[in-house]
């Protein structure tokens, strides 16, 4: 979308930032709820027996339905972009987004009706999230007129999809494994409808923002003619460098997105998660205190937006604060619920899934200061340290499974190595991803930034698809080579790409042209 004439209603603020963008912050996070809540138990769902409720697949049905899924919700953001700056406007997709997601969830609720239910709520959830992701990330830039303020803006704004991402696999996991597979999908969908309603009824806050008015007509218009001009040759050369990246990031996602997949099997199935004694007390406590103070902590975010907001958006204020209720019953609900049994607990295996989030939250900070300083490493540096972390991360999986037998079905290792590998993607995870997104930001022709974007989404659905695939794998594989073997081609072909593109470096900087 365009540059969009700040509105004056964009007022007040809360944190020196427009209210406007702490709605998108819950709607996003509702959304990332609802979407990490349901990938929590996708896969669980499919493997776990007919006694367990559910459908009883093999592990390689399960990992190319999941291939299909996680792949097409990073397509179909290109069709929803589209949709948005040429028909719609950002506003209305991301509606119309959030109600197709609702009635996904709803219909996801429902499997026991019947296979039908469940695919089609599937798709739902595909053709929404392509009209919701990429838009209400364009109204959290179209909010500022001042390019220096947007970077602490998306800080904010990534820090709510990843607390959505927290609580959704923590809280829809914990529903759907100890009480039922429906009620985890359903809980996904309540907090989808609650994100809309919020989002729906704030619009007084927004002005023209997100919507597709004459001016933004006219823009389009021109920038066809615009798109026209042939590519100078430094335009050439960095689009180029982009090429590159979007490859590297091929192998990034294919080996990181295990995590919904063969990392999940993983725990459910050769963990040992059945904790006694002192560690199940320590687990309870710990786990206390990962659930309570993020809740905390974006509670007292709701609560500055309201204070601010109330007497001009009440009613999206009041489904706002509602659904904060909601997640406190459930979460004191949770905890009373493992405070009771401390003598022995079972870990869901959707649990290890809050990691990543968590661990983002913890050390994005971190990382970003570490970039402010003198060790700000190159793009393709940044790029190997990624692939090297992500490799050393399935490296602690390969050694932590040398005990298992090649072809066995079940086992007991250690949570160690899975805790130490989700660590070491998430650092992985932050030394690429963020950067990625910078460089093509950097990099593009303004003119092209949109298509480049769209390339880059293209090779995270090229990266889903190939891993969902490769799990799929995981039992021929595991009878051939063992599951040490199986997580060792995770170590060994990102390591050697880390090698190829600290060996492109030069020729990468010389097409950067200074940027860095």
């Amino acid at each position: 979308m365009s540059e969009v004439i700040l509105d004056k209603k964009i007022n007040p603020k809360v944190l020196n930032h427009p209210a406007g963008l702490f709605v998108l912050f819950f709607t996003e996070m509702w959304e990332r709820f609802s979407y990490y809540g349901m990938r929590a138990l996708l896969v669980l769902f499919l493997v776990s027996s007919l006694d367990q409720h559910g459908w009883g697949w093999s592990r390689e049905e399960a990992g190319v339905l999941y291939a299909w899924y996680s792949s097409l919700v990073y397509f179909t953001p290109l069709i929803g972009g589209y949709i948005a700056d040429r028909l719609t406007g950002a506003r209305i997709a991301i509606v119309g987004g959030a109600f197709l997601m609702t009635l996904g969830h709803l219909s996801l609720a429902f499997e026991f009706v019947g296979e039908w239910s469940f695919y089609l709520g599937l798709t739902l959830l595909v053709l929404g999230n392509g009209l919701f992701k990429p838009n209400i990330s364009t109204m959290v830039g179209d909010l500022y007129k001042k390019e220096s303020k947007k970077d602490s803006a998306y800080t904010i704004f990534y820090m709510g999809i990843n607390a959505g991402a927290f609580l959704g696999i923590m809280l829809c996991g914990y529903v759907g494994e100890t009480v039922g597979w429906s009620y985890g999908f359903g809980l996904a969908g309540i907090f989808m409808l609650f994100g809309l309603l919020q989002f729906y009824f704030s619009k007084a806050l927004f002005g023209q923002i997100g919507s597709l008015h004459k001016k933004v007509v006219a823009e389009n218009a021109q920038n066809k003619e615009v798109e026209k001009e042939e590519l100078t040759v430094k335009e050439k050369d960095r689009l180029i460098a982009v090429g590159v990246f979007a490859l590297f990031t091929i192998v990034f996602w294919w080996a990181f997105e295990q995590a919904g997949s063969s990392m999940t099997i993983f725990a459910k199935d050769y963990t040992q998660r059945v904790l006694t004694g002192d560690w199940a007390t320590l687990f309870v406590w710990v786990n206390f205190f990962l659930t309570v103070v993020p809740v905390i902590i974006v509670t007292w975010v709701l609560g500055l937006l309201v204070k601010q907001t109330f007497s001009k958006i009440a009613l999206s204020n009041s489904f706002l604060m509602t659904s904060f209720v909601i997640i406190w019953a459930i979460v004191i609900w949770k905890l009373y619920g493992e405070f009771s049994s401390t003598d022995q607990i079972e870990v869901p295996a959707s649990w290890f899934g809050i990691l990543n989030s968590f661990f983002i939250i913890a050390f994005a900070p971190l990382v970003s200061k570490i970039w402010d300083t003198k060790f700000n490493p190159s793009g393709p540096v940044k790029f190997a340290i990624a692939m090297v972390l992500l490799g050393a991360g399935f490296g602690f999986l390969a050694y932590g499974s040398m005990s298992i037998k090649s072809g066995v079905a079940e086992a007991s290792v250690s949570m160690f190595w899975l805790i130490a590998a989700y660590f070491l993607h998430t650092m992985g995870e932050l030394c690429l991803s963020p950067i990625g997104l910078s460089y093509v930001s950097k990099l593009s022709p303004r003119r092209f930034v949109g298509l480049m974007f769209g390339v880059w989404l293209f090779a995270s659905f090229i990266g889903n698809l190939l891993s969902g695939y490769t799990a799929s794998s995981i039992d021929s594989l595991n009878e051939m080579m063992g599951l040490s073997g199986f997580f060792l081609l995770f170590t060994i072909i990102p390591v050697g790409a880390a090698v190829v593109i600290l060996i492109m470096s030069n020729f990468l900087k010389k097409r950067m042209h200074g940027v860095h």
